[in-house]
């Protein structure tokens, strides 16, 4: 019998992958919707490690990204560095400059060539306001992002490192996708997934040998993973 941890992973894990679907079938085209739209944003491109802006730099706009990917990342008083997300194409960012946040609350890089979307602040407004397709895309992507935040912090309480890793792959994988093994954004290294799940890189490295022994996780030109992973996340 499934205990009351268990049942609540197993909901949102069916959550995640019914709402993983629901996007591919009712697929979005931001770029080509402002293109009709006629919104005002200009698009620019980023080398692998470069920064695209630093914690307590003006929060001056949204940003989406149309391909490649991107973490974020804070540093704390003593300078302590911790990864809060790995994101990529179709992932905005920068947005708390719409709830009136002045400053840019984590750094945002690049971890491979990256083309990101700009679209300033006044225009963003203007867009949700006018443009009621493209205002209820943005706000589902919102309510899902603020859902995400809250199942990472119960995985934080909750869950062993062995579950959190399993979950983070799971996540930057794409779960709930039909077909082969998705593969995950490149270069996401040990040491930032150590840092995404709060252990050290060595623990992950046990663990992710165990993945591949086990036939979860295989390396063929870059890291995918299989469904199958989830068994760790089920499993009491």
């Amino acid at each position: 019998m499934l205990s009351g941890n268990d049942m609540m992973l197993v909901a949102s894990s069916n959550n995640l992958k019914s709402k993983l679907r629901s996007t591919e079938k009712h697929a979005f085209n931001v770029d080509a919707f402002l293109d009709s739209a006629g919104v005002a944003r200009k698009v620019v491109g980023y080398r692998k490690s470069e920064k695209i802006y630093s914690q307590g730099d003006p929060a001056k706009g949204v940003m989406y990204i149309r391909k490649g990917g991107v973490r974020l990342s804070v540093v704390n008083e003593v300078g302590k560095e911790a990864v809060v997300a790995i994101l990529g194409p179709g992932d905005f960012f920068g947005e708390g400059c719409l709830a009136g946040q002045p400053d840019c609350m984590a750094t945002a890089t690049a971890i491979v060539p990256t083309s990101i979307l700009f679209i300033e602040k006044k225009e963003m407004m203007r867009v949700l306001h006018e443009e009621h397709a493209f205002s209820d895309r943005f706000i589902s992507y919102m309510l899902g992002r603020n859902i995400r935040t809250e199942q990472d912090l119960i995985d934080q309480l909750f869950n062993s490192s062995e579950k959190r890793l399993a979950r983070a792959l799971l996540l930057l994988a794409r779960y709930g996708k039909e077909g082969q093994p998705q593969k995950i954004l490149p270069n996401v290294s040990q040491r930032m997934l150590a840092e995404m799940i709060g252990t050290t890189r060595s623990r992950v490295n046990f663990f992710m040998n165990k993945f591949r022994k086990l036939g979860f996780i295989h390396y063929n030109g870059g890291l995918q993973v299989h469904n199958s992973l989830l068994s760790v996340v089920l499993h009491d």
